[in-house]
């Protein structure tokens, strides 16, 4: 669905975004209203005040929750039953104890985001998160302490790598607007998001951690012992003889097996994304046979559609009939309805601010301001980010916007790529309610709005700034 025509002025519309975010978090906080609820009413009232004409505003509503729920409604549910079988047959343990063995236990957190830099450069945020849920929940089950502690240290890893890293395709469109060179904009990009995510991340994860308790949900994941007895209690009752006492002495699975279980995604996803590189760098002919077979093996919901039957034939058939692991993986679905209908209603709310204009008439009145080119990028994207939500399209079209600018500036393609990650960076911070991923991450671990708004958003803000801080410094010596 295309944008609508605006109705009012730049002024007017960016009253009507406040008034709508302040409105929601009222009905959330204040009232208690269900965050599902109160996301749709708001996106009703908005789209109605930002003047999209009443025959329309059905279109615009499934416009944001459609697209949403297309790209995570597939991963949620398939990460979590690769989460799920993990879990139950003990391989996050596994995973888990090796990684603390590694690193040592004061150093868990760093293992968990070390692991998920790793895995974080060919999958997407959201993909990542998921699948990475269980190590996250053991880890933090075992040592105590704030959730978070653990959680962003890997949340913010795959953000970090979504954001600013080629193959990804935020940073590759930038690349390709601006005119610049996709392998530079990753060679550059790599360690810019390492260096942000250790400092922007990790330490201010810690402190975030240290200051509010967050206890593990077990919404998702039950308790590891207890749930894990539960679990296959109730599945040996359908037709198997596993019950809990079976459970209690059942071998856990090799970790070269649960690590092949994880690399799986991450090279099928690779193919996808190393084929689309290319293509687009002209080393491979777009549309070829071969190439497209492996772009479909690493379509996202594809690999991990794979992932899940490898693990459900490696692991869940180790201890488990065929019935019990479909009774599992029925049971690890049920919580997660909450999730994708508040993620995806999430997506309706941001798909409503882009479509009344509010995002092209913040783009109109921001695109020539008189500062330098990396200044203007950072913070044309950061108040695209703010007013509609979407990473993506802060990113893409902020490239767009000074990409004219660009060209007359006869920029090299290292300086292109700085701009690339100061685009990134503004696209990155601020992560509120009306975006998404935000919702997600308040979803899997159990966090309230207001305890959201004072972690998740704290510590994108600080990535965003310290990916910039080093561009910026790179772009003084350049």
């Amino acid at each position: 669905m295309e944008a609508i025509e605006p109705a009012h002025g730049t002024t007017t519309l960016l009253l009507i975004a406040a008034g709508a975010v302040a409105l929601l978090l009222f009905l959330i906080m204040r009232v208690k209203l269900h965050a599902f609820v109160a996301l749709v009413l708001v996106s009703v009232l908005t789209a109605l005040a930002a003047g999209i004409p009443v025959a329309d505003v059905p279109s615009a509503l499934s416009y944001g929750f459609s697209s949403t729920l297309g790209s995570v409604a597939l991963l949620v549910g398939f990460g979590v039953m690769i989460g799920r079988l993990l879990e139950i047959t003990g391989g996050a343990q596994v995973l888990a104890d090796t990684l603390i063995g590694r690193f040592g236990e004061k150093r868990a957190p760093l293992a968990i985001g070390v692991a998920a830099l790793l895995f974080g450069f060919p999958i997407f945020f959201d993909a990542g998160l998921v699948v990475f849920l269980p190590i996250i929940m053991t880890v933090a089950r075992r040592f105590g302490g704030s959730l978070l502690l653990y959680a962003f240290p890997a949340a913010g890893a795959f953000a970090a790598m979504h954001a600013l890293v080629p193959p990804h395709p935020g940073p590759v469109a930038a690349a390709e607007v601006l005119g610049g060179s996709i392998g530079l904009a990753l060679l550059v990009g790599f360690p810019v998001a390492v260096l942000s995510w250790f400092v922007g991340s990790y330490l201010i994860s810690q402190v975030i951690g240290h200051r509010v308790h967050v206890d593990v949900p077990t919404a998702l994941f039950g308790e590891m012992n207890g749930g894990r007895d539960e679990e296959a209690g109730g599945a040996g009752s359908g037709g198997s003889s596993s019950g809990g006492t079976a459970t209690a002495t059942r071998t856990a699975p090799p970790f070269a097996t649960v690590l092949g279980i994880l690399l799986l995604p991450f090279v099928l996803i690779s193919c996808n994304t190393v084929i689309d590189t290319l293509m687009t760098a002209g080393v491979v002919e777009e549309g070829a046979t071969w190439a497209e077979y492996l772009k479909l093996l690493g379509n996202t919901s594809i690999a991990l559609l794979i992932t899940v039957i490898v693990a459900t034939l490696v692991l869940g058939l180790r201890d488990h009939s065929m019935a019990d692991v479909s009774a599992i993986l029925d049971k690890a679905l049920g919580p997660i309805c909450a999730i994708i209908l508040i993620t995806g209603a999430g997506g309706m709310f941001g798909g409503v601010l882009r479509l009344s204009g509010i995002g092209a008439a913040l783009s109109n009145s921001l695109s020539n301001l008189g500062m330098s080119l990396i200044l203007q990028a950072f913070l044309i994207a950061t108040l695209l980010r703010v007013a509609q939500g979407s990473a993506t399209v802060a990113l893409t079209t902020t490239a767009g916007l000074i990409s004219a600018a660009v060209a007359d500036a006869g920029l090299s393609n290292f300086q292109i790529s700085l701009l690339v990650i100061a685009i990134a960076a503004g696209a990155t911070v601020l992560s509120h309610v009306n975006d998404s991923g935000f919702w997600l991450v308040s979803r899997f671990f159990g966090l309230d709005v207001k305890t959201t708004l004072k972690t998740w958003t704290v510590m994108e803000t600080t990535l965003g700034l310290s990916a910039f801080v080093v561009a910026l410094a790179l772009w003084v010596v350049a």
